[in-house]
């Protein structure tokens, strides 16, 4: 008999807040199911992938329309908005959003107003390189800025942030080193003159990020604050090669970083198995099924067969990554469990689990593992 994982809480350790007008026309729905910016993939090529062709299937069952865009699009907009959020998430017995809001920032909820919309508990995530982005733009100096930065991340855990996270892979990439001081002092005044000139700031300057993630790593160290790091793919910017896990081991391995809560982000994929080595070998690293859960569509169990050929069940969370609109997580949700379920079912017929003992293996990775990392609640 096939395990139903639908009655185990989920604590989405990995995610983003919803858009505050979110109606969509069938034109414009696949772009919320790429990573790519291009105008060309998000028009003509990302509905033909697989991960949105089975989407607008499973959606189509959920909502009971024709299994087609302009049905499902027109099944979604027959409801609030806020209706169909908290209809989705309490199907997909979502319990806990690990919440990321440096993304989209002017376009969605804010945690407050995320809050008062749905019955979810939020707990929200400090993100590095925006708050980075906002306090050049504020302070004329680099010793006014990098003391605001370290006044912010020092006190996140009292200002009610559960962990930090880094996009550092898609800027400059995961093989961090740590700069003179002189050369990220030079680098802030380069990215202030180019604020001033362009009113806004993308922050992609080596030295300067590498310098502002050390020095975030040295204050989550004090209280073993857990770091999210984006590595493997995600956004259409980064340079693949440079996210591939393994750069970060000197920091894994490091004295100075022993006790901070490593938690990389997407599976690493495509260096799933990379990070599934470094889960099972340093005590410092979790690994993230998030983005790679659902966009791998149905070759997700191939993922967490990677996963689990390696890495501690103890050192895998699930996330969803979703953004934007309620689907994502409903779909996350759904697909992780199913895959799951299937990978532990080839366990029990194997040998290698006891039904039961499954059944606790899927608690901890969709749930369990992430409650106890971020110290929070499951009831």
């Amino acid at each position: 008999m096939a395990l139903d994982l639908s009655g185990i809480p989920i604590v989405d350790q990995h995610c983003h807040s919803l858009l505050r007008d979110g109606r969509v026309t069938a034109a414009e729905y696949p772009r919320f199911f790429t990573e790519s910016a291009e105008a060309e993939m998000r028009a003509v090529h990302a509905a033909q992938t697989i991960f949105f062709r089975w989407a607008v299937k499973e959606l189509a069952g959920y909502f009971g329309c024709a299994p087609a865009v302009e049905a499902v699009v027109a099944a979604r907009s027959a409801m609030p908005v806020d209706t169909l959020t908290g209809r989705m998430l309490a199907d997909a017995n979502i319990h806990t959003l690990v919440l990321d809001h440096g993304y989209q920032s002017a376009e969605t909820y804010t945690v407050a107003e995320l809050g008062g919309r749905i019955a979810c508990r939020i707990a929200p995530i400090l993100r590095l390189e925006t708050l980075a982005q906002n306090l050049i733009v504020r302070h004329e100096t680099f010793e006014q800025m990098l003391k605001a930065f370290e006044t912010e991340v020092g006190g996140a855990r009292a200002a009610g942030h559960v962990g930090l996270k880094s996009i550092i892979a898609y800027r400059t990439g995961l093989a961090v080193r740590e700069p003179a001081r002189g050369e990220a002092a030079a680098a802030f005044t380069e990215a202030k003159e180019r604020a001033r000139r362009e009113g806004r700031l993308r922050l992609a300057s080596k030295p300067l990020n590498d310098h502002l993630l050390l020095r975030a790593l040295d204050l989550a160290a004090s209280d073993g604050l857990p770091v999210q790091i984006h590595t493997g793919f995600g956004d259409g910017e980064l340079d693949l090669l440079g996210a591939n896990p393994l750069h970060l081991r000197p920091l894994i391995t490091s004295e100075r970083y022993a006790r901070v809560p490593f938690v990389l982000l997407h599976a690493g994929y495509p260096y799933v198995r990379e990070l599934s080595y470094l889960a099972a070998i340093h005590a410092n690293v979790h690994m993230d099924l998030g983005l790679a859960v659902p966009y791998l569509a149905a070759d997700v169990p191939a993922l967490f067969r990677a996963a689990l050929s390696l890495a501690p069940t103890s050192k895998l969370v699930f996330s969803t990554d979703a953004y934007s609109i309620p689907e994502i997580f409903w779909l996350a949700a759904r697909w992780g469990r199913r895959g799951l379920a299937l990978v532990l079912d080839e366990m029990i017929a194997m040998g290698a689990l006891a039904t039961d003992e499954a059944l606790r293996v899927a608690g901890d990775i969709l749930g369990a593992n992430a409650a106890r990392l971020y110290a929070l609640p499951l009831k």
